[in-house]
């Protein structure tokens, strides 16, 4: 039987402004990615999105991130290798410290935005993440994009890792995701969304946006959660999944 794990980036509001709709999508998804403060977040936010995460029966993680809160963490910034080090562990402390008090594991750690990206093709930034995650924690599992640079150094670290997709992303013929600031970079059809979902776990393939079809194993899917009606989303791609016989499960159950 396949079977899939569905994480979801959640706790991104902060201060006055609200994103998203985590109590619905906690709903279906079985791993919770919470925002650190970096590029978004904030203390009552991650200890709210923390206890809802528990209440769920959702595991969760750390989203870790690029100090960048104006850019939504999705600008590139010139960091070096000890400074994603250090940011990797100040993140890490402040979500636990939530989690600790809730009485709740914190289960694994997965980038966020840019660093995700920048991550995916550095090797001396994707092992600064690594080593800083092994420090913490060498039980967390470290998630990264699927065949790239951030689940080698997490192997290599010790660690245990998770090769990620998304559903909602469009790739290009190197299995790279198509950049956010090209216009078809998101599927914004709930539909075709989901077929690719499915195309990832049953057939580890997904079409790239020049026709070519990429080989992609993967061991957990995305869902956005500042998508428009992301939990309606989550739900459609949980019973798709489960209807063709997929197990849906965190990555440490």
């Amino acid at each position: 039987m396949n079977r899939i794990d569905l994480n979801s980036d959640l706790g991104e509001s902060f201060g006055a402004w609200s994103m998203g709709d985590d109590a619905g999508v906690l709903a279906h998804v079985t791993s919770a990615n919470i925002a650190c403060g970096f590029h978004a977040g904030d203390p009552d936010t991650m200890r709210r999105t923390v206890a809802l995460a528990r209440d769920a029966g959702v595991a969760i993680g750390a989203h870790v991130a690029l100090p960048d809160l104006a850019g939504f963490g999705r600008r590139e910034m010139r960091v070096s290798a000890a400074e994603a080090h250090a940011m990797t562990l100040y993140q890490l402390g402040a979500l636990h410290a939530f989690t600790r008090e809730a009485g709740v594991p914190l289960r694994h750690v997965k980038p966020h935005g840019a660093l995700y990206a920048m991550a995916a093709r550095d090797a001396e930034l994707a092992a600064a993440i690594a080593t800083a995650v092994r420090a913490f924690d060498p039980a967390l599992v470290l998630v990264g994009l699927a065949g790239s640079a951030l689940p080698r150094a997490g192997t290599a670290a010790g660690l245990g890792v998770a090769h990620e997709a998304f559903a909602d992303r469009r790739y290009d013929a190197d299995a790279t995701l198509a950049p956010r600031r090209e216009s078809d970079a998101v599927i914004a059809a709930v539909d075709d969304a989901v077929a690719q979902a499915l195309a990832i776990v049953m057939r580890g393939e997904v079409v790239a946006r020049d026709g070519s079809r990429v080989r992609l194993q993967a061991d957990t899917l995305c869902v956005h959660g500042d998508r428009a009606e992301a939990a309606l989303f989550a739900r459609r791609l949980r019973e798709a999944l489960e209807g063709a016989g997929v197990r849906v499960g965190a990555l440490h159950a």
